[in-house]
C-alpha cells in the first residue's frame, strides 16, 4: 500500500511538472538586423472578382505595396502529437517563389523538437528529428501550397505576381489559382460579410511523405486578437486537416520585415 502510494505521488508530480512546462511561453528570437524600406506601391488592378477587389480596397486602398521578400517571427502553439507545445518560428520568403521554416516547440522554455524545412529552387527539404525528405513529392505541393497560404500576411503578391489569377464564385467567395511546376494549384478564399476580410483559405493539400500524393482538405483561418502593424490583416492564423477536426497549429505573427535581402539567410538553418 505505502509502495502504491509513492508511486501515485510520483506519478502525479511528473504530470504536474509536465503540464507546467507546456505552460510556459518560449523567449521570441531576437529581432531581425534589417527594417523595412519604404515600399513601393502600384495601383490596383482592375477586373477583380468583387469580394477580392473588396478586400484589397479595405486592406490598402487602391494601391497596393510590392512585396518581394519577407521575414516572419513570431510564436506558436503546435498539436504534432496530440498535446499541446508552445513553439517559436522564423519564416523567410522569397515571396511567391521560395520560403524556409524554422520552427522549435518548447517546454520549460527550451527546445525539444526542432524543424527545419524549405523550398528553394524548386527543391523541398523536410528535416524533423525522426527525418528527412528530399524532393518527396507530396512534401513538395504541399510546401508550394504554404508558401502561397502565408502570403495572408503580405496578400499584396496575390495581385502583382503575373503567374497568379482569381476567378469569381459569389459575393463572399473566390477561387486564387497559383503555379505550382508546369500546372496550377488553387483555394477557395472565403471572405467575411461584415468586414470584407479573409476568413478563410481551403485546398487540397498532400500531409504525408510517400503517400502516393494522397490529399487531405486543408484549412487556413485567420483569427480575431491581431492586426499586423499598419494594415487590418490578422496576425493570428490556424492550420487544421480536415480528418483532425481542429487546428492543429496557432501562430501568432509578432514581427515582420518586408524587402530586406535574404539571398544567404533563406538558405540557412535554425533562427
Amino acid at each position: 500500500m505505502r509502495f502504491s502510494i509513492i508511486s501515485i505521488i510520483v506519478l502525479t508530480v511528473f504530470v504536474l511538472l509536465g503540464w507546467l512546462g507546456l505552460q510556459i511561453k518560449p523567449r521570441p528570437f531576437a529581432p531581425h538586423s534589417e527594417e523595412s524600406p519604404e515600399l513601393r506601391t502600384v495601383p490596383l488592378q482592375e477586373g477583380l472578382p468583387a469580394p477580392v477587389e473588396r478586400f484589397y480596397k479595405t486592406v490598402y486602398g487602391n494601391r497596393v505595396p510590392l512585396i518581394e521578400t519577407v521575414v516572419a517571427r513570431g510564436r506558436a502553439v503546435m498539436s504534432p502529437f496530440g498535446v499541446k507545445f508552445p513553439a517559436r518560428f522564423v519564416f523567410v520568403h522569397n515571396a511567391g517563389r521560395d520560403y524556409r521554416h524554422y520552427i522549435e516547440t518548447t517546454w520549460f522554455g527550451m527546445p525539444v523538437m526542432k524543424v527545419n524545412e524549405s523550398y528553394v529552387n524548386g527543391n523541398s527539404h523536410f528535416e524533423l528529428p525522426f527525418g528527412t525528405f528530399e524532393n518527396d513529392p507530396s512534401i513538395t505541393q504541399g510546401a508550394v501550397l504554404g508558401l502561397w497560404a502565408e502570403a495572408s500576411w503580405f496578400p499584396s503578391i496575390w495581385v502583382t505576381d503575373k503567374r497568379v489569377r482569381w476567378e469569381p464564385v459569389d459575393e463572399q467567395t473566390a477561387l486564387l489559382f497559383i503555379p505550382f511546376e508546369a500546372s496550377e494549384e488553387n483555394f477557395v478564399v472565403r471572405f467575411n460579410p461584415a468586414t470584407g476580410l479573409i476568413d478563410t483559405l481551403e485546398a487540397m493539400r498532400c500531409r504525408d511523405p510517400g503517400q502516393d500524393l494522397h490529399k487531405i482538405l486543408w484549412i487556413t483561418h485567420s483569427l480575431d486578437g491581431k492586426y499586423i502593424d499598419g494594415a487590418p490583416l490578422s496576425a493570428i492564423g490556424s492550420a487544421t486537416w480536415f480528418d483532425q477536426g481542429k487546428p492543429w497549429v496557432i501562430f501568432t505573427l509578432e514581427e515582420i520585415t518586408d524587402n530586406g535581402d535574404v539571398k544567404d539567410y533563406i538558405l540557412q538553418r535554425g533562427p
